[in-house]
């Protein structure tokens, strides 16, 4: 039987409509498909299924949207600090991945959510200084890294950071996109090592990648139209939803 073949159905329908969702937003904005997509699919399927499925979308749409915004990028020594603590730290994550029970990481997962909520909240203006920035960015990514590799979600420390340096649209998109990239390929390493990432799940990402890449254009459109606060306000109120089920989920298991 092919891999294909041995793919339920209803399992690839909800990987792709995740990863779809997780492609609206990052068209709409830029970054933070995983944001969207892993508590979906985390909450549909397992965690362990969701971190494994969206690492190849991850890692193509960041590299075409590295590549795109390539001249916006911060310097060099920047990037080094900030994507090589994150990959370090997804490779610490991943262990966790593989080696804490599912339900455990899930429960985390929704804190992470809950706390990424709330501190958009409530620092909506947060400004961070780029000098202090520079010196923060090793242990930031390496703490995005972990998140990223546990729980499939970096935001709350990547995307939280970068927001707060107020850069333009375009370096922010460049240098987030490096970021994840370097997180995602050691990521991939890891699972397929720790045997997470199977070539069925490989597979499934192939055609995530897809719904994702098909979403974002949408998301663009969309983005151009409703207001960035609206937007936002959207995304959170969805995000904690899901962080909700999750927990209630885990509570009567």
């Amino acid at each position: 039987m092919t891999l294909l073949g041995a793919i339920d159905p209803l399992t690839l329908v909800l990987a792709l409509v995740a990863c779809g969702l997780g492609g609206l937003l990052k068209g709409a904005t830029g970054a933070g498909a995983p944001v969207i997509g892993i508590p979906v699919l985390t909450a549909l399927v397992d965690i362990q299924f969701a971190v494994s499925v969206f690492v190849l979308p991850n890692l193509l749409t960041n590299l075409w949207q590295a590549f795109a915004y390539r001249r916006h990028l911060l310097p060099w020594s920047f990037l080094l600090l900030f994507g090589g603590g994150g990959a370090i730290g997804a490779v610490v994550g991943t262990y966790l991945l593989a080696g804490l029970p599912g339900d455990l990481l899930e429960i985390a997962m929704a804190l992470v959510v809950i706390g990424y909520v709330a501190f958009r909240l409530w620092n909506m203006d947060w400004v961070l200084a780029y000098p202090l920035a520079r010196k923060l960015a090793l242990p930031v990514g390496g703490a995005g890294g972990i998140l990223q590799g546990a729980t499939g979600l970096s935001a709350p420390a990547s995307l939280t950071f970068l927001n707060a340096l107020r850069l333009p649209r375009p370096t922010f998109i460049a240098t987030i996109s490096v970021f994840f990239a370097l997180m995602t390929i050691s990521q991939i390493e890891r699972q397929a090592a720790l045997g997470l990432l199977d070539g069925q799940r490989l597979l499934i990402g192939a055609f995530a990648t897809l719904a994702t890449l098909a979403a974002m254009p949408v998301g663009r459109w969309i983005g151009e139209r409703v207001s960035r606060q609206v937007f936002d306000w959207l995304i959170l109120g969805l995000l904690l939803i899901l962080a909700l089920k999750i927990l209630l989920a885990a509570s009567l298991a």
